[in-house]
């Protein structure tokens, strides 16, 4: 990553450096025109206040053919006078772009190759009080010979500003890798990386970052491990049970009190595997689109307490489902399945004659008045396979993952949970969801 940055800082500089020449020869050479023009001008002006011209002709000067130009042209664009030479000049100036200029706006400029001279030439003309013409021309030779002098300084200048570019890009490309190469060398010390200001919020995050990943493992492996335990329970039964029916050590009586129990573990074991596919599903939905519809939170409360009814008897508790429909847009079956979750866990941790109250108004609550769960636990029970009373749940069937699968249901809708509960009393569970609505009203009665 070093070297690769090191040649495109030197192409940058390289490229910057050019460009910058290039720019500051032509600026200079664009104010070198325009000072070669004022000069012309102040010359011409200078002639003409004089009166030179006149003189220069009726003396017949002749100038040397590397100095300062000087032509009169007459109105019709013939040569009266020209500086370089004593004869008079027979071509026709009147075409020449500097002289129409100067003929229509008093004065015209103009670059160009000398038909005479065979010389590139500023040329500046003035249009004279009596409406002739003074030309004033100077050669370009001085010019090009100035950048032809000037070019190894130039070239000098800009390879040594490239070597200092060079060296100062190649220090502060080793203070900008210098953080990120200790953070690659040693992520679990991410505290000792000396990073600059600008750097500090992107090491921060990183280590962050770090930190999620390193509890997300350690989650995935206590996960892994308490998976391998809970299934090993049921299926050590299941094999043992299976074994003294195969060798003929069971009497009938025990034969069929040994294939309940294998069927209770196996049920048991496929509640397990059910519940660990459903939070896997969880897992993958989180940031995921949810099949979103317009349901009634009431009308599925009241369809799972349907289904939990024969769980309710069984273990002599009354479901009650009071309150409103409520509308909200979520994905019916998970709802149904963080419901369903709700109350079964209400049934499994109450006791005989207890009441688990399901309620429906602006959230959705579920109470019962069972064994309660004491304050040091509450913050841990929508962890994965935990239990208040790992004995009371093996002996309901609890898998140690229903208010896990709630948790998770709720963070996919983006609800907010509430857990209150006191030891001995019971304890009540509420959702809300966000965007939850009343019911129209006339609702219920149509959908009775």
């Amino acid at each position: 990553m070093t070297r690769k940055m090191n040649q495109n800082f030197m192409f940058v500089i390289a490229v910057s450096i050019l460009l910058s020449v290039l720019l500051t020869a032509i600026v200079s050479y664009r104010l070198f025109q325009q000072e070669v023009f004022a000069g012309l001008s102040s010359c011409a002006k200078m002639i003409e206040q004089l009166g030179l011209i006149e003189r220069m002709k009726e003396d017949g000067y002749v100038q040397p053919e590397n100095e300062l130009r000087i032509t009169w042209i007459g109105e019709d664009g013939s040569v009266l006078y020209d500086s370089y030479t004593p004869a008079i000049v027979s071509t026709d100036h009147s075409s020449r772009p500097e002289v129409m200029d100067a003929q229509q706006n008093g004065e015209g400029y103009s670059i160009r190759k000398s038909q005479t001279m065979d010389e590139s030439i500023f040329f500046y003309a003035k249009r004279a009080d009596n409406g002739t013409i003074i030309r004033m021309a100077k050669e370009t030779g001085s010019i090009l010979q100035v950048y032809k002098n000037i070019l190894p300084a130039v070239f000098f200048i800009a390879l040594f500003s490239f070597l200092i570019s060079a060296w100062i890009a190649r220090k502060l490309v080793k203070a900008f890798v210098r953080p990120i190469a200790q953070m690659a060398d040693d992520m679990s010390h991410l505290e000792n990386v000396d990073a600059y200001k600008e750097l500090t919020p992107f090491v921060e995050l990183i280590r962050e970052q770090h930190e999620e990943v390193k509890q997300n493992a350690r989650i995935r492996q206590e996960f892994t491990a308490n998976v391998s335990h809970e299934l090993k329970t049921p299926l050590t039964a299941i094999s043992g049970y299976a074994e003294l029916i195969a060798n003929g050590m069971a009497t009938k009586k025990e034969s069929r009190h040994f294939a309940e129990e294998i069927h209770e573990n196996a049920q048991r074991l496929l509640k397990l595997i059910n519940d660990i596919l459903a939070l896997s599903e969880l897992d993958d939905v989180q940031g995921h689109t949810l099949s979103l519809e317009r349901v009634n939170v009431y009308e599925i409360a009241r369809q799972c307490i349907h289904k939990l009814e024969p769980v309710a008897a069984k273990h002599e508790v009354c479901l009650l489902l009071e309150g409103e429909p409520l509308l909200i847009d979520a994905d019916r079956e998970l709802l149904a399945e963080m419901i369903y979750n709700l109350c079964d866990n209400a049934i499994r941790y109450n006791k005989k004659g207890g009441n688990v109250w399901v309620s429906v108004t602006d959230r959705l609550s579920v109470r019962d008045n069972g064994i309660g769960i004491s304050p040091q636990y509450q913050k841990r029970v929508f962890e994965r396979f935990f239990r208040v009373d790992k004995s009371r749940s093996k002996k309901t069937g609890g898998t140690g993952l229903g208010l896990a699968i709630v948790k998770h249901i709720a963070q996919a809708h983006r609800a907010c949970i509430a857990l209150e509960s006191e030891e001995g009393v019971g304890t009540t569970i509420s959702v809300m969801f966000p965007g939850s609505a009343s019911a129209l009203e006339g609702w219920g009665a149509a959908h009775e």
